[in-house]
């Protein structure tokens, strides 16, 4: 839902006499609307009382003469269409009336003004599409191509601050507004061809939509929701994973892939994906995994997918690319589905004027739009995600034989790799092993998903908005302008943060997401979890301002604040913890209903070539909150008096979370031990100077991060006895720690874990064994 579709009533004296005086146009305009937007009244009253409070010296304004009913209307006309108005017979040219003593006298409500300068704002700009598109229907094709962008080319080629979200000037604004008038024209023009060629097409895969975005929640349901219990009652077996199934929350989906189909694709959207994976001999999709997945994904659900191989694993880039097709396709699906049915809705209001205004006043039957456009939000760990991410979005958005994407040169060039392989601009979009190979950067003695990872692009810091006009996708878009957005936590934290000391700018364009797809989730635990956390909790908040919004199409549930209730958020990633568990938990409130991975772990103890004694002492904690005191207080009392004897040196002390990293490293120099630092901050100078210790036994002890091994994958040489003070998160970690040890005379592992700790337990062990480590009356188990 783009400006084109605020385009009719977005400049109407109704849609900024909203903006201009909302109480009196919610409460004073009609009954309904007071009762249609409560929590707007109420926000925007709050506002004006802050706003007296805040006079200089509590003085009291001096008092102003009394307004005549001509004085109101000429302020009306000129807030609404941004004009010095002050002369009469302009008000009789743009609004049809003259103002005199009966008009006055008569004193007719205000929503019967506002709805006839809306009626007359409609039929104008109504009049002004007519020529522009009886010219493009006498257009040959080139002629129509050259009209499409002939005021966009280079609109932020220039400008490297569009990303910035600066405000626009009114030339700016005015381009956009015609382009996208521009568009909605043609699409009306051949609406009727649409309909009658994918009438079946188009109404089956409005159903889920219409069915989700349609129900209105009681107050019931809503405290229903906050009470957070979800019970998962039915399961499904995983396609291609014996050791995996689905589980969720309400009715059950079809078990039988034969029985799930395309329905829920718009049929464009559906031939441009058999066009793309014809060449695999495939019926509908891609896979079978891929079908189900997106069969998920449509119904609008929340899913936590914890389970998913990431594709810098080779053997598993297949199976990561055809999740993500599968969610690209529900965005895009998305995206394109709320667009039609604003051009349906506009397309009825032009054609029946009389109707419209009381339907518009009484009626939900046209609320079809949030408070701002962006529909579809995709959070991403690094750029070379974000790169590998659009492009293959483009690939798989249709578009016309002349279609085109904007600003891809500067798009592959920032997003790139620095060695410039990924800046084929012809090569749009490489195949799952192909992105693999391109994200090398070089050869190396680090592991292969090591450097796939950290082949491309790695800059955490990013933000961009992608427009979808008829026959161009355009990067760069300004925000409120935009569809979809994609960003990492931190890029997006940024600029939330900016609106707490700067009261001019906000982040608004985060009000009204309806589909948030949280993509390499184990990844982002490696860099911040706080930032990804900001983001979620600023979704669907009541904008601070109004940006070009029609509020009388506002859906009911925006303007109440139960938006949270509709979101689906899909969360993917490598593996499950804690955290992601608690975001799922507490902050995917959908209605719908929820549904997560389960997984048999097989652990990874085969994976150690070694015979390396491995003890796993477990300790006593009361509560999750506690672990880590509790932890540390077990190394203080019976792990660290056996080093502290032991004249052995090569200790290293692997710990997962830098608070504990700093928490034992004061206790460390508290009782004056003999010890190195390699963590994630430390400076690399520091590092080599440690490594070169630790390895000729001058310092006894080192303390080794998980994140610092994620980042850097250094091999430790001098190892004798590996302690894991905690577990790490990512399970390949473990046997990876452990073959360090292959010099060692006598080489030896000590494992702290307790019963909070099942999750990483289960991916190391296996999920049979750690239910029986924590469950079991010994504390103490040996693996060899």
């Amino acid at each position: 839902m783009g400006s084109r579709a605020f385009s009719l009533l977005s400049q109407s004296p109704a849609s900024s006499s909203f903006s201009a005086h909302p109480q009196q146009f919610l409460r004073g305009a009609h009954p309904s609307l007071h009762s249609r937007f409560p929590l707007m009244a109420k926000r925007f009253a709050e506002t004006r009382t802050n706003a007296k409070r805040k006079e200089p010296g509590g003085e009291k304004r001096p008092k102003r003469r009394e307004k005549t009913e001509d004085d109101d209307i000429v302020q009306k006309i000129r807030r609404g269409h941004e004009a010095s108005l002050s002369d009469p017979q302009l008000l009789l040219n743009y609004t049809g009336k003259t103002i005199t003593e009966e008009t006055a006298s008569t004193k007719p409500p205000v929503y019967e003004d506002l709805l006839e300068a809306l009626s007359s704002g409609r039929q104008r700009r109504l009049d002004s599409h007519k020529p522009r598109v009886g010219e493009r229907e006498g257009a040959s094709d080139t002629e129509d191509e050259n009209s499409d962008f002939e005021d966009d080319t280079g609109e932020f080629e220039e400008d490297s601050s569009s990303e910035e979200d600066l405000p626009k000037s009114k030339s700016e604004s005015a381009v956009e507004r015609d382009d996208d008038e521009e568009t909605s024209s043609d699409e009306l023009s051949s609406s009727d061809q649409e309909e009658g060629g994918e009438s079946d097409g188009e109404g089956s895969s409005e159903s889920s939509s219409n069915d989700h975005f349609g129900v209105t929640l009681s107050d019931e349901d809503v405290s229903e929701l906050m009470k957070k219990c979800w019970k998962f009652k039915w399961e499904m077996p995983m396609i291609d994973s014996a050791s995996s199934k689905w589980v969720g929350t309400g009715e059950s989906l079809s078990k039988d892939m034969d029985k799930i189909d395309h329905s829920g694709l718009l049929p464009k959207i559906y031939n441009h994906w058999l066009k793309e994976y014809k060449g695999f001999g495939s019926g509908n999709f891609h896979s079978l995994r891929q079908r189900q997945f997106f069969s998920l994904c449509h119904s609008y659900r929340d899913i936590m997918h914890c389970n998913k191989k990431p594709f810098y694993f080779k053997r598993s880039s297949h199976e990561d690319s055809d999740i993500m097709d599968a969610y690209i396709m529900h965005g895009v699906n998305h995206v394109f589905r709320s667009r039609n049915l604003v051009i349906k809705n506009d397309a009825k209001l032009m054609k029946d004027e009389s109707s419209a205004k009381e339907e518009l006043l009484t009626s939900n039957a046209l609320c079809d739009q949030g408070f701002t456009r962006p529909k579809v939000l995709f959070l991403l760990p690094y750029r070379s995600f974000a790169l590998r991410l659009v492009k293959r979005l483009i690939h798989l958005t249709p578009l016309s034989k002349k279609g085109k994407v904007e600003h891809l040169s500067r798009f592959l060039a920032e997003f790139g790799a620095a060695d410039g392989k990924d800046d084929n601009c012809d090569d749009v979009i490489p195949d799952g092993d192909h992105d693999v190979g391109n994200m090398k950067s070089r050869k190396s003695t680090k592991p292969e998903d090591h450097e796939v990872l950290f082949g491309g692009n790695n800059d955490d810091c990013f933000l961009i908005g992608i427009k979808f006009t008829r026959k161009s996708i355009r990067l760069y878009g300004d925000f409120y302008s935009c569809d979809i957005i994609v960003a990492s936590p931190l890029g997006l934290s940024k600029k939330i943060a900016e609106t707490t000391s700067d009261k001019e700018k906000d982040v608004d364009y985060l009000s009204s997401i309806e589909i948030l797809i949280i993509d390499h989730a184990d990844v982002i635990s490696m860099q911040n979890w706080d930032h990804l956390m900001t983001v979620v909790e600023q979704l669907n908040h009541l904008p601070s301002k109004q940006h070009r919004t029609d509020v009388m199409r506002v859906r009911n549930w925006y303007t109440e604040g139960q938006a949270r209730f509709y979101r689906q958020t899909i969360l993917l990633s490598y593996f499950l913890n804690p955290d992601m568990n608690s975001l799922f938990n507490h902050h995917c409130l959908n209605y719908a209903g929820k549904v997560k991975t389960v997984c048999h772990q097989k652990g990874v103890l085969s994976k150690i070539p070694l015979p390396i004694k491995q003890v796993c002492e477990r300790f006593n904690a009361s509560s999750i909150e506690g672990i880590d005191d509790a932890r540390f207080d077990y190394f203080v009392k019976k792990v660290y008096p056996k080093i502290k004897d032991s004249i052995q040196g090569g200790i290293m002390l692997f710990i997962s979370s830098y608070l504990d990293f700093v928490r034992v490293r004061n206790f460390l120099k508290s009782q004056n031990a003999s010890f190195c630092l390699l963590g994630e901050y430390t400076k690399q100078s520091d590092i080599s100077r440690a490594r070169v210790w630790f390895f000729q036994g001058t310092r006894k002890i080192m303390l080794y991060t998980e994140r610092a091994h994620f980042y850097h994958r250094y091999k430790i040489r001098g190892i004798e006895h590996l302690y894991m003070y905690s577990l790490p998160e990512r399970k390949d970690f473990y046997p990876e720690m452990l073959n360090m040890l292959g010099e060692a005379k006598s080489a030896a592992c000590t494992v702290l874990f307790s019963r909070f700790d099942f999750l990483r337990l289960e991916r190391i062990v296996g999920t049979a064994a750690a239910k029986r480590m924590v469950s079991s009356d010994k504390s103490m188990f040996v693996f060899s």
